[in-house]
């Protein structure tokens, strides 16, 4: 029967003694309010029937349960009582034993509700964690007092401050559960094991009475590890060291008196600008796929066999992004000498994974043997994707494009790879212009894991549909984009970098605009980019950009001066920074020298900038750009660009990403600030029109988004 005050989010039946709660709330079995309510009534009904001797809780469906409900952070349903914490309680204060059986991914508050039973049989696939630290927020269920207590003190602080998951075997290992099945019907197995247990009149075995495994003084040793750790791998984070804090109560505070002070840090953590954004990226990256205008259920075209035009970096990055799903690729180059060297270097990238013990030798055989190489532009004729990846200059591009308009078969989808060029121009030089688009991979391709879809004037909807399709099979985010030069991630580079340019001619030296940009949150500030990427490739993207500049545009000439010298970054042991051991930034000397000189040059007298500043012309550069972009509908959403930066460019993702980033500060805030920068340095500054209207509303970008589609 199914007891939920008229749903069927929660299911009851009896087999034997046994009474079998089974959670029906697809697609991930959350914990939402109305599954909380009828648990919490199921557990009192079977406290209350004598034939009911033993309780099974289980999830229907691909997993036991999903944990808390995303959907319900900061709002009323959230506190509904019993909230997920109380309802752990409930379970363990049963008087009947309870037994969970989990399945598939059981993570956050469905691992909570699992310790909160008192014994636990799981599917030998099944994942098992409490990732909470990555949205921002502490376990709040009790997870980190209870998990300590099963799986000792170390793993359990490990387990909590990094929000990796384990899985079965490991678990079993641990003492996180008690049986590991494989391939049987896990229910049944469990009802069988709960009958066993009234047989041997077992008693509940409650987590919270369990003592912890080591003295406060060997614990806060271990604690005072963790966290120097996590004050390098977590820089600017709150989330990681709430959690730590909430664990580390275990060695001296009582179940209750831990579970209390749980629930305070968890309340802080929930309501903090970390979790908004967090909950913020999470949203944003269901959201890139739906594109307002291309119907959801629309024909897409079939992708078996893929072409690259260059197998250099970039090209053969490609080609194992396609390899590493198990599709069919053919790399293409106009030499075999290139060729050779391009699949060698597949090889030798493939080889040092395996090395790692992160690819076993019948993966990195089977991968090698998706990728094939050619010398013929005539082998796209049987392709179905063409990815183009040759030298970013517009006249090589429409050549290769007029090559494949001749040699493609119909109905293939033809792509370029560029990073900045007109995707309309390359299209033209077509007799199909609606099969072209931009894809946009970044480099190094088979890692990382941004997509710009570049929509020109002429893309087919349905090429759009099958690209996004085609991401989630090659686990890339993909997000729809429009054509200007740079797309969308580059051209807000482009005066990203420009301000810190500017900031060094002004006072800043290098190294003071990167410490604050990665105290900001970001992995590498914009120098340390700009040499890991390489000076030339800079270089020859703003030789390009200087014929169309505008002549009010100032632009420093520093990087050229930089690059005169043949310091292109760390691939050549110099760049803005010296190199010490090939990776290592050391600032040189020579680069403040020939700051000094510039800032002379213009007449600047140089001055100490402060972080505020340093911060706010960085990343305001991006919020305004970002704007602009929103206007001219270069993007569909705020939160896409936000995913295009978290994606492909090292946001910070606790913040959230640029738009959303201004939202917490407060759009006014911005506008004004960008106002006084717009007093003092002139036009570039100006708000866009979009950013002083939203502020002016009292408005934000996830509101605007909300018109959008």
């Amino acid at each position: 029967m199914a007891v939920t005050n008229g749903n069927t989010a929660v299911l009851f039946q009896q087999s034997g003694g046994v009474g079998v709660i089974t959670i029906n709330n697809p697609p991930v079995n959350t914990l939402a309010r109305e599954v909380r309510l009828s648990i919490a009534q199921l557990i009192g009904i079977a406290q209350s029937d004598q034939s009911i001797k033993a309780i099974v809780i289980c999830g229907s469906g691909r997993n036991f349960c999903g944990g808390a409900d995303i959907r319900e952070f900061n709002t009323p349903d959230r506190q509904v009582r019993p909230m997920t914490r109380h309802l752990m309680n409930i379970i363990e204060d049963s008087t009947k034993p309870v037994v969970a059986a989990i399945h598939g991914p059981t993570l956050g508050g469905g691992l909570e509700l699992a310790m909160g039973c008192h014994y636990r049989i799981v599917d030998s696939g099944a994942q098992l964690g409490l990732p909470e630290v990555h949205r921002g927020v502490v376990p709040g269920a009790g997870g980190t007092q209870r998990l300590p207590r099963l799986v000792g003190f170390r793993k359990g602080l490990e387990m909590v401050t990094s929000g990796i998951p384990i899985d079965a075997a490991t678990a079993l290992e641990a003492g996180l559960v008690d049986k590991v099945v494989t391939d049987v019907d896990l229910v049944e197995i469990a009802i069988a094991y709960a009958t066993k247990l009234v047989e041997q009149r077992a008693q509940p075995r409650r987590t919270s009475k369990i003592e912890i495994d080591v003295s406060v003084a060997d614990g806060e040793a271990m604690v005072a590890e963790a966290r120097t750790a996590l004050e390098k791998a977590a820089r600017g984070m709150q989330a990681p060291f709430r959690c730590l804090e909430s664990v580390s109560n275990t060695l001296t505070m009582s179940f209750e008196d831990g579970w209390a002070r749980e629930a305070e840090i968890s309340e802080v953590a929930v309501a903090s600008d970390e979790s908004r954004s967090l909950v913020h990226a999470f949203f944003a990256e269901r959201q890139t796929p739906k594109i307002p205008d291309i119907p959801a259920d629309i024909a897409r075209r079939e992708i078996k066999k893929v072409a690259i035009l260059g197998a250099g970096t970039m090209g053969g990055g490609i080609a194992m992004s396609f390899a590493n799903a198990g599709m069919s690729v053919t790399v293409i180059e106009a030499s075999q000498e290139n060729l050779d060297r391009g699949l060698g270097r597949i090889e030798a990238n493939y080889e040092a994974t395996r090395k790692r013990g992160r690819l076993s030798d019948t993966d990195m055989a089977d991968r090698m043997s998706c990728i094939q190489g050619a010398v013929d532009m005539a082998a796209v004729a049987d392709a179905d994707l063409v990815i183009e990846a040759v030298f970013e200059d517009m006249e090589v591009k429409k050549s290769v494009f007029g090559g494949l308009d001749r040699l493609a078969k119909d109905g293939a989808i033809l792509a370029t790879n560029t990073s900045t060029l007109d995707v309309d121009a390359i299209a033209a030089v077509t007799k199909r212009p609606e099969d072209v688009l931009g894809l946009h991979f970044f480099s190094p391709a088979n890692v990382m894991t941004l997509l710009e879809i570049v929509r020109a004037e002429k893309t087919s909807p349905d090429i759009i549909a099958t690209v996004l399709d085609l991401c989630k099979k090659i686990v890339k985010t993909g997000v729809v984009v429009g054509v200007c030069d740079g797309f969308v991630g580059n051209r807000m580079l482009a005066p990203y970098f420009r301000q810190a340019d500017f900031l060094v001619e002004e006072g800043a030296l290098p190294q003071d605009v990167d410490r604050v940009i990665e105290s900001f949150g970001f992995r590498m500030g914009p120098f340390r980019v700009y040499d890991l990427a390489g000076l030339d490739i800079s270089w020859a993207i703003e030789k390009r950009r200087a014929e169309t500049r505008p002549a009010d545009e100032r632009f420093s000439p520093l990087l050229e001066r930089i690059c005169e010298l043949d310091r292109y970054g760390q691939k050549t042991g110099a760049g803005w920074y010296a190199y010490e051991d090939g990776r290592k930034a050391v600032p040189d000397p020579l680069i403040e020298t020939m700051l000094t000189d510039r800032s002379a040059e213009m007449g600047i007298n140089r001055r100490g900038i402060s972080d505020e500043e340093i911060m706010q012309r960085c990343v305001y550069s991006l919020i305004n750009e970002g704007a602009k972009i929103l206007e001219e509908n270069l993007a569909i959403r705020s939160s896409d660009v936000d995913v295009i930066w978290l994606h492909g460019y090292g946001f910070p993702r606790w913040r959230g990403g640029p738009m959303f980033y201004a939202d917490t500060v407060g759009l006014p805030d911005v506008v004004a600030t960008l106002d006084r920068f717009h007093a003092e340095w002139g036009d570039k500054w100006a708000p866009t029109a979009l950013l002083r209207e939203l502020a002016e509303a009292g408005s934000t970008f996830k509101e605007w988004d909300k018109t959008r589609g």
